[in-house]
């Protein structure tokens, strides 16, 4: 029995080699061949990076990107759109919401439902008005300043830098970044004042002299 198995196997070993023989062709040269190479992309990147470091490179990146933000910050980007009021406008502002999810507390209570509107202005108060100006624009920041303490109003530049004005005159500014608010309440133009009146938020773009 071991012998036939034996046997079988060395009949099934030759007719493979004579199969492969049979279907293998030689079709030639097709075309130049090259090593396929992978380059290590870490180690690259680390070669540069240390290239950097011993050149200086990267001191310099890094004192260039603290230039940067701390400009940003001393003089942000200015509110696209908006120019000098060159005649009074006055309009209102309604807050209300509509709730789209189911409002709980951490207990677990339900405190808005799904569909329900909700006036922020009937659970706060604005004790201190908004006051919008271009920070670039000495009018505007005299007229602002003169009439307006801080604990009338807070003056908010759409333009300017508020560092450079709070070490000046020694107050506190604040910055429209990315013209949020002006965005949400519609406002175009400057100065312009936001206000409540009720639950809704009166607002007034102000022609100052000379604004034509």
């Amino acid at each position: 029995m071991r012998r036939t198995v034996e046997s079988l196997g060395l009949v099934l070993l030759c007719s493979l080699s004579m199969s492969s023989g049979t279907l293998a062709k030689d079709h030639g040269v097709s075309g130049e061949t090259f090593p396929i190479i992978e380059p290590d992309l870490m180690a690259t990147i680390e070669a540069r990076l240390q290239k950097l470091q011993a050149t200086g490179g990267i001191d310099r990146m890094n004192a260039e990107f603290a230039r940067r933000a701390e400009a940003r910050v001393r003089r942000p980007k200015p509110v696209d759109g908006i120019t000098p009021a060159v005649q009074m406008r006055e309009w209102a502002y309604d807050p209300t919401i509509v709730i789209e999810h189911d409002v709980s507390d951490q207990k677990g209570n339900l405190i808005a439902r799904r569909g329900q509107t909700v006036n922020p202005l009937d659970f706060v108060t604005m004790h201190q008005a908004l006051v919008f100006i271009d920070g670039d624009d000495k009018a505007q920041m005299a007229w602002a300043t003169e009439r307006y303490s801080d604990l009338k109003a807070k003056i908010i530049l759409v333009s300017g830098s508020p560092i450079e004005e709070m070490t000046a005159r020694k107050r506190r500014f604040y910055f429209d970044q990315e013209g949020r608010l002006t965005g949400k309440f519609g406002i175009q133009h400057t100065p312009a004042v936001a206000v409540q009146q009720g639950n809704i938020v009166k607002l007034t773009e102000i022609k100052l002299k000379g604004n034509s």
